[in-house]
């Protein structure tokens, strides 16, 4: 039976958030969270923070009467634990939104990974390990809306209630097995996250799936819809996505209609959108077939940095990937924590020769260098003969 559990403090104003201070400024280790809108407006924001500390659960609305900005001292105390449970999107947001810095992260669900899990979501860790039931429905709640719900508090305080104690659990398994070093580099590597802007990318309606086959004249046209898609969206403060679906843009950009009426036959165009917006749509589209054709897919910007590799680079990095799943099975734990993603696109531009040369790669930590370098390099060797003596199909098309 799950216990229950005294009402969490609610920090709405100064004299709020001066008690959650002086709170902090006593302890050692605190759990902290957040809950975003990215589901409910054009550019998401912070919504609520939950932090855990001294046996007392806060909840702090950044939305209230309230500057959270002595917040990021504590943030940044390296003094100080800071555990976070899937932390990357916290501390991304927290950088982009209030520029703050970190310091002394501990992630649980690295140290789940770390350990071999492969259900490391907080709601199959909290069920397994505290008996805990998480209300999975309110995940994507409108945590902008005012004033919170009774259910909408009661699950935020749990994102971090418990925490603390798992850390200390985890701690003892991973120093037992041999695997804090992997967690502590992982950590350290979500402190220095780079959180870049987020900004509109007209290229990006070449990331649908469908667009490359479309002709010339209709890429244009999805050029076009979906430049206006994201002004309808930021004029409504609302998700691209909850303006006009991808497939309602690929369909337009393929039919062209010329009118009302044709608009109306589109697939999740309904009549009050064609009402709302079927003048701006079929100027799109008329924009679209006054513009000059586009011939060539635009290049896009890799979320991984592989972007304009050659088909040789191209190969290396494949051959890093497939050494990277065996590694990770024969450790039992997650591909990511054997080298994380963004890494593996540097090694292959640096091709290191030594394991000296593999130290310098930006991403690459202290212990992979110890426990892999070898393999490593001898990898980046072997590819490097194979390519002087001919052996990879230049030919092959770069995927």
């Amino acid at each position: 039976m799950q216990e229950t559990l005294p009402d969490p403090t609610l920090v709405e104003d100064a004299e709020g958030l001066e008690e959650l201070l002086g709170v902090l400024e006593g302890v050692e280790e605190l759990a902290v969270d957040t809950e975003a809108d990215s589901f409910f407006s054009y550019r998401e924001k912070v919504c609520l923070i939950q932090i855990t500390a001294a046996g007392r659960d806060f909840l702090v609305d950044p939305l209230a009467d309230v500057d959270i900005t002595p917040l990021g001292a504590v943030l940044a105390d390296p003094a100080r634990v800071k555990v976070f449970h899937d932390g990357e999107y916290d501390v991304l947001l927290f950088k982009r939104e209030y520029g703050f810095e970190f310091a002394n992260l501990f992630d649980t669900r690295i140290a789940v990974a770390a350990l071999g899990s492969e259900s490391p979501g907080l709601a199959s860790v909290l069920g397994e390990r505290f008996g805990v039931s998480l209300d999975k429905s309110l995940q994507r709640s409108d945590w902008s809306s005012r004033p919170l719900s009774a259910r909408q508090i009661a699950y935020a305080r749990l994102d971090t209630h418990y925490l603390l104690p798992l850390m200390e659990l985890l701690q003892a398994e991973l120093e037992e097995s041999g695997r804090t070093v992997i967690v502590e580099g992982e950590c350290r590597r979500l402190e220095s996250l780079d959180a870049a802007p987020v900004g509109f990318r007209p290229d990006d309606w070449a990331r649908i799936k469908g667009a490359r086959a479309l002709s010339p004249v209709q890429r244009r046209n999805l050029c076009e819809l979906y430049a206006l898609r994201d002004r309808l969206a930021e004029d409504g403060d609302l998700p691209p996505f909850k303006v006009m679906g991808n497939a309602t843009l690929l369909e337009l950009a393929s039919r062209a209609p010329r009118d009302e009426r044709g608009l109306e036959n589109i697939g999740g165009l309904s009549k009050r959108l064609v009402r709302r917006f079927g003048r701006k749509l079929l100027e799109a589209l008329v924009a679209g077939r006054t513009q000059p054709p586009i011939t060539r897919m635009p290049e896009r910007p890799s979320r991984d940095g592989s972007g304009g590799m050659s088909v040789e680079e191209q190969e290396l990095l494949e051959r890093l990937k497939t050494w990277r799943s065996k590694r990770a099975r024969s450790g039992g734990f997650d591909a990511s924590l054997v080298l994380n993603r963004h890494t593996l696109p540097r090694i292959v531009r640096e091709r290191p020769r030594t394991v000296a040369d593999l130290a310098e790669v930006t991403g690459v930590l202290s212990w992979q260098v110890e426990r892999y370098g070898d393999s490593l390099v001898d990898l980046v060797r072997t590819w490097e003969d194979d390519l002087a003596h001919g052996r990879i199909d230049t030919r092959r098309r770069r995927r």
